[in-house]
């Protein structure tokens, strides 16, 4: 009876091994997409009451320490990924044993982690500040917003491993209400916070942390009462080392490629800054940057999507399957931004304007500029998106993480250093973004054509059951 409780599934989870395949990718895409959309909310109200109560100084701010945030978030991201692609595999070969030694494996290594994150980053923020080279009247504001993100940011972090596990097993219906319940607290908070007791960007990274810190206790409390084989028991937490070592192989590829790519934007948020003086073209830049954020999570909610059910079918046995998952990922990413785009281009003054009321001429200049410029070359993202998804999947994380890296960040550094020498114009940094993301796709395009990674897959599977075989009988 027990082991028939525990091979329980929540009735939100998904196995997407069997069924109609765009079916399936978009029921489990629309609430990742509904719960991000939430999450860029508040980041947005967070700028929004920056913007319009506290100065267009703060405003930049917090929008400027974006590539910082997203240097630790996207390295402990790419663990999650790494965990969540074991994990699915494991769901898609219905083996609950190694699934259970996963999750228990990937949530202790990852209270170990946020306890070292937490201490580096929260010390090294002035440096990281300095680094961007940011106008001396926004130093202060972005030293104290980005201080006191980092002392919190174990909530984030904790949330994010265990959306990971839920997602693994096609549950994305429980992160969505954890996002719900974490972005109303942090709009109620800033208002109360800001408005209130005119606390500024103090008040705005505590309304973030504390909000986060909500969204993470909800979902490692539905960890921890479910009776499914992914449950959490913290009494009985092990680190597994071939499991780990799986997770690792998968991970830190995924983790390096996300955290150098984002600090390569700390260099591509200092050519910005040292555009101008005043914090005008900081600001605008940190105005597109929110809309981005919104404009790009159809397609990586998409991306999520495809990789969760990869990796359950090759788990599974079933590469043709994921094939066809592939296909039509990119068909519903391909539709879904067309549909984004237009919009954003109309309405480009009117988005920038809503973000800062009290901005200047020339920062309404250059926010709608950067949007009008950027946002159509989106569909190039949709192929290295998609197909960076498919790969890690299938357990294949290491080439991805040269491509993009080779792409987002060498290029990217060289097109922007060369350029900048040629010409003084703020054109060339607002396509440094399309052309990075158009020699990423093409690259990623071609290995997925013609390397032979499935083979390698396949290869690798066959040697993991090997080596899990090995250890029950040793065990």
């Amino acid at each position: 009876m027990a082991d028939a409780a525990v091979r329980q599934r929540h009735s939100h989870d998904i196995d997407m091994t069997v069924g109609n395949i765009p079916s399936l990718l978009i029921r489990f895409a629309i609430p990742m997409l509904i719960g991000n959309l939430f999450q860029q909310l508040y980041n947005t109200v967070d700028s929004w009451v920056v913007g319009n109560y506290v100065g267009q100084s703060a405003f930049a701010a917090v929008g400027s320490v974006g590539p910082i945030l997203n240097t630790a978030i996207g390295f402990f991201s790419g663990f999650a990924t790494g965990a969540g692609v074991v994990i699915g595999q494991y769901a898609g070969a219905k083996d609950n044993k190694r699934l259970s030694e996963t999750v228990s494996t990937t949530m202790l290594v990852s209270l170990i982690l946020c306890v070292v994150f937490t201490v580096i980053c929260s010390l090294t923020a002035p440096f990281m500040v300095s680094l961007m080279e940011t106008p001396e009247p926004v130093v202060p504001d972005a030293t104290t917003y980005l201080t006191i993100y980092f002392y919190g940011m174990a909530g984030l972090m904790l949330y994010n491993i265990g959306s990971g596990i839920l997602r693994a097993i096609g549950n994305s219906v429980l992160p969505l209400i954890a996002l719900v319940i974490s972005a109303v607290t942090n709009i109620v908070l800033d208002l109360w916070f800001v408005i209130g007791f005119g606390m500024g960007t103090e008040g705005v990274a505590l309304a973030t942390i504390i909000s986060q810190a909500l969204s993470a206790l909800f979902i490692l409390g539905s960890l921890t009462f479910t009776n499914a084989a992914y449950r959490i028991v913290w009494t009985r937490l092990r680190i597994n080392g071939s499991i780990l070592a799986r997770i690792i192989k998968i991970g830190i590829p995924t983790a390096l490629q996300l955290a150098i790519t984002a600090f390569s934007n700390v260099f591509v948020q200092s050519y910005i800054n040292a555009f101008d003086e005043v914090g005008d073209c900081m600001a605008g830049w940190s105005a597109y940057n929110k809309i981005d954020a919104f404009a790009m999570l159809p397609m990586q909610s998409v991306s999520l999507a495809v990789t969760t059910f990869v990796s359950q079918n090759y788990g599974a046995g079933q590469p043709e399957r994921s094939r066809r998952g592939a296909l039509a990922g990119i068909i519903i990413s391909t539709i879904i931004t067309v549909i984004l785009v237009i919009p954003i281009m109309i309405f480009a003054g009117n988005l920038v304007t809503f973000l800062n009321t009290d901005g200047t001429e020339l920062y309404m200049y250059y926010g709608t500029l950067f949007l009008r410029y950027i946002s159509p070359f989106y569909i190039l993202c949709i192929i290295n998106q998609i197909l960076a998804g498919i790969l890690r999947g299938a357990g294949e994380s290491r080439a991805p993480m040269l491509i993009m890296l080779g792409s987002f960040v060498a290029f990217r550094q060289l097109y922007l250093f060369t350029l900048t020498r040629l010409s003084s114009s703020v054109m060339v940094i607002t396509f440094a973004y399309p052309a990075g993301w158009a020699v990423c796709s093409l690259a990623m395009y071609i290995y997925y054509k013609v390397a032979p990674w499935e083979r390698h897959y396949l290869e690798a599977a066959k040697a993991d059951k090997a080596a899990d075989a090995a250890a029950v009988s040793g065990e």
